[in-house]
């Protein structure tokens, strides 16, 4: 008897494209979100769209309050709860990057109040997703939220965002290649889930962005267009997963290590991408797909070495060679991979 079921939680409404943050008034009444919203962002994008966003609401008739936050941590969620708690937010809309939408989201979450994203900057497809990531102590916490009701992405903004932030959020997606491989791997040797749907989504996702890697420009406002859409969709391929499975393998993990190892060396994205290169390599060998994912990153002006990441050989073997300590997350990295083995992957493919 067929007893399988599920429940995907997706946005009603994701709004891109130019100048879309003066709709953000419209998009609320929409999701027919009441009471005083608390707008939760960080001190750049306070000042470039703050503004702007609370003289909207202002006159619409809403009375805005502001939260900023200065990191990510279990510390500035429990700050914006108090401060939602204080002003008796109805519903929180996360600013800025992936600080203060990680946090706004994981807020509302445990407020149990609607939540909207509105990034200012595409460095991460945690814009759409269920999930928030946050550094605690040595480690990095993935952790299950509600997705927002709503994204407003403005694609005017995003493209004056730092150059690095956007490559950061392609590096992101272009993972994806070896997250989905890491994904069926586990499927066949470990009987975990596997969702057709999602992980098809996610493929195709990274490769548009490696097919149009060298259209995406500095400063180009079609190129911000591009890079969010995929952010979307790798979002929504985590909500109809139930996981991060679709977008986080082993790169991410090695990714991980290298925060313990070498904290604050490299963004995110560019790690992950560079540790793509190499987990591509295990997984298809020396004339598989990783020329691709490295052409790819190196055509948007995203790292492609661990010098370019400013991390040091020794700490990149390192994290490879750890990074299946992370998580019971079964990858390419099973019980954990030779020094040997990690060395030949990372030299051969000019990582080293």
């Amino acid at each position: 008897m067929f007893e399988k079921s599920s429940w995907i939680r997706l946005p009603r409404s994701v709004v891109v494209g130019h100048g879309v943050l003066d709709s953000a008034v419209e998009v609320i009444d929409e999701l027919y979100l009441t009471g005083r919203p608390l707008i939760v962002t960080s001190p750049t994008p306070e000042e470039l769209a703050a503004d702007r966003l609370i003289e909207a609401f202002e006159a619409a008739g809403f009375d805005p309050a502001t939260a900023i936050v200065e990191e990510a941590t279990f510390s500035a969620v429990e700050d914006v709860l108090e401060t939602a708690e204080a002003v008796d937010a109805g519903f929180l809309i996360g600013l800025g990057g992936g600080k203060p939408i990680d946090i706004a989201k994981m807020a509302a979450d445990e407020r149990g109040c609607g939540f909207v994203s509105v990034p200012t900057a595409a460095s991460h497809d945690g814009i759409v997703s269920g999930r928030g990531s946050v550094p605690d102590g040595d480690s990095r916490h993935s952790v299950a939220a509600d997705p927002p009701l709503a994204v407003i992405a403005d694609t005017e903004l995003i493209a004056e965002a730092p150059w690095r932030l956007t490559t950061a959020g392609c590096a992101d997606i272009i993972s994806n290649y070896t997250a989905v491989k890491d994904w069926q791997l586990a499927h066949r040797l470990k009987n975990v889930e596997y969702s057709e749907y999602a992980g098809a989504l996610s493929q195709m996702t990274a490769e548009m962005l490696v097919e149009q890697s060298e259209s995406i420009k500095r400063g180009l406002e079609e190129s911000a267009w591009v890079v969010v859409k995929a952010l979307v969709s790798s979002g929504v391929a985590m909500s109809i997963a139930g996981s991060s499975r679709p977008a986080s393998g082993a790169e991410h993990l090695i990714s991980h290590q290298l925060d313990r190892i070498a904290p604050g060396a490299a963004l995110h994205g560019h790690q992950v991408g560079v540790a793509s290169i190499v987990t591509e390599y295990l997984h298809s060998g020396e004339g598989g797909e990783w020329h691709r994912v490295r052409d790819a990153l190196a055509g948007i002006d995203a790292p492609t070495t661990a010098e370019d990441l400013g991390i040091d050989p020794e700490q990149f073997i390192e994290a490879t060679t750890t990074a299946h300590e992370i998580r019971d997350r079964y990858t390419i990295l099973g019980d954990g991979i030779e020094e040997d083995a990690a060395i030949e992957a990372a030299t051969v493919t000019g990582v080293l």
